[in-house]
Formats: C-alpha cells, structure tokens, sequence
C-alpha cells in the first residue's frame, strides 16, 4: 500500500533499503560501516537493528565485497552492496566487467545475478581527484549491466527498489551532496516499478537539453533563467542510463529541432557523446550543431574556486543553451 511521507535524498534510500529488505527475505546489505555505524554518510542508518545480521558490515576490499555479491546472487541470494566511493569501485572492475555481467550469458540463462550496487559520485568541496570522479560511461560501455543516476527523493526511492527487484546486475549511482538535502513528500511503498524511462522535468520548445545526476538542478536553474529571455528549454532528465529512453529523446529533439546533452563527467568519451551520436544517426533534421557541457578534461582540484573552474556551472549551461538556439 502506498503512503505519502516527507523525506530526504538519504532518508530516501534508506527507506527504499529498508522495503526491500522487508519485502525479500533473500536479500542482503552489506559494504564497508553501512551496518553498525550506519554508513559513511548515515543512509543506511537503523537497519542493522531492524534486519540483523543480513545487514553487515565488510573488510575494507572492494573485490571481496563484490565477489561475494555476485557468488551469494548465484546462488539464490539478492545482495545489496554499497561501495563507499565510486572512484574505489576500479579496483574490482572485473568482478563487475568480466563476472556480474556475464553470469546469465556464460550460463545460457540458467542463472542470474540478481546484485545491485549502490555507490556514489561527484564533487564536493575538498573532495579532490581521488573522491570525485563521474564515471558513468565506463559502466555503459559495459553490457549486461544496468546503470541509473538519480537526483530527487522520489526517484531515488523508486529507483533503487526497481534495482533490487531486477534480475540483472544494476549499479545505482547517487550523489552525496544530496544526501542531507531538502525533504519532499513522496509516495512509498507499493509494488517496484520495471526499470527504464526518464523524467521530463521541463517541457519546452525551443531546445531539448538531455542531463541526469545531481547536475539537473543546475539546468533547470539555467533553463529558469532563459525563459525570462524567452529561451524555452525543454529537459529530460535520464535517470536510467542503460536501458537509455532513446525514443523520448528523438521525439523531443523532432520537436525542437536542437540538442544539449549536460553531464558532470569530463566532455571527451562522456555519454553525452553516445547521446549525440544516436540522434545524428537517427536522421533527425537539426537547425543547430548539437552540443555536449560537460567537465574539462582536468583532475578535479582540491580547492573549491579551482573545481568550479572545470566542473559546468549554471553559466557554462546558459551560455551553451543561448548557443544553441542561436546557431
């Protein structure tokens, strides 16, 4: 039965945790300090108590915990595993390349890796170049794995519970400067939702801007700003990368005529390429070049001044929109 609740981004995820564990009873949490001290950033704060020893805390081996995960789904298990850091995740990118992904191809679908990875990523301040990488892309290049960006409580609730209740391997990927943010009322409960689709956060008619993650706000804040110059901005947000909404996309770029793909993650080899190559290929008539805003291709500096420097900024964004729909 579903409920209206005024949460979080973390309360979010921790309530979606917390239904899914109690809806399986196969599945599992577990990762580095999400049991006894709740997790780095307190989302998963609570369910140690509520749900025992299937939520525990892991040594500190991202290819252990993972490893594990993928041979407990095989087996009949749903692990759920947190990897602190998405930057920590390379070190057992082949549990995720060569094994999660393969398990229902090598098997003949005969088995399946019902495993879903949360993680988060991006910058906050001090984070610095080891704490702030957006690595969405290298996930996509990948088949056989699932991958979702999410920037809103609801979606981070509703997202996350239709990642525990798919059979395929999901990397769900959040963003801790969202976390602690505003609450908002959002619908719990009810039956997960299949996975894929988007959200049109804006409708317009003068330029499709195509953007997911925590970076959304930014747009919608840049869109905001342009409708006053009579700019009409209209923003999907893909908060399933793979399966990629690519028909919600043409439709919209018939529409408008013009294309911005808005991404955290460094311009070169982005996904927001992969995004523009599939509307040039699909013959769509554009009154201007497509663009892509994404980070320089720079490490990301310590210092605050310097990072907003190489991350895209409201700015970046009007001016690549205004561009656009003057090119």
């Amino acid at each position: 039965m579903r409920e209206t609740v005024k949460l979080n981004y973390g309360g979010a995820v921790n309530a979606a945790l917390a239904r899914s564990l109690d809806d399986y009873p196969e599945a599992i949490l577990f990762g580095e300090d999400v049991a006894v001290p709740g997790g780095v950033f307190g989302v998963t704060r609570g369910l140690r108590k509520a749900f025992g020893p299937r939520v525990f805390d892991t040594p500190i081996s991202e290819t252990a915990m993972l490893g594990a995960a993928i041979g407990s789904a095989m087996m009949g298990r749903r692990p759920i595993v947190e990897i602190m850091w998405m930057d920590f995740m390379f070190v057992a990118f082949d549990q995720i390349v060569n094994q999660a992904s393969n398990v229902r191809y090598v098997s003949e679908g005969r088995l399946t890796a019902p495993l879903t990875i949360r993680t988060q990523q991006g910058n906050a301040p001090g984070a610095c170049a080891q704490h702030s990488q957006n690595m969405e892309a290298l996930l996509l290049h990948v088949p056989g794995i699932r991958v979702a960006m999410t920037s809103t409580p609801q979606d981070a609730y509703d997202v996350l519970r239709s990642a525990v209740a798919c059979d395929d391997p999901v990397v769900v990927i959040e963003n801790r400067s969202l976390y602690a943010g505003p609450k908002a009322e959002i619908e719990i409960g009810g039956d997960p939702a299949p996975i894929g689709g988007h959200r049109l956060r804006r409708p317009g008619a003068d330029v499709t801007v195509v953007t997911w993650g925590s970076i959304t706000s930014r747009v919608l804040a840049g869109a905001d700003r342009l409708a006053a110059e009579g700019i009409d901005a209209e923003v999907i947000e893909a908060v399933w990368l793979n399966p990629f909404d690519h028909a919600a996309v043409a439709a919209s770029v018939a529409r408008t005529g013009r294309l911005v793909v808005v991404h955290e993650a460094n311009t070169t080899g982005g996904f927001g390429a992969e995004v523009v190559a599939r509307v040039v290929e699909s013959g769509a008539t554009l009154k201007s070049p497509p663009r892509r805003i994404g980070a320089r291709d720079s490490r990301i500096p310590a210092a605050v001044g310097l990072a907003a420097a190489v991350l895209p900024q409201e700015d970046d964004i009007v001016s690549g929109l205004r561009a656009a729909v003057a090119g």
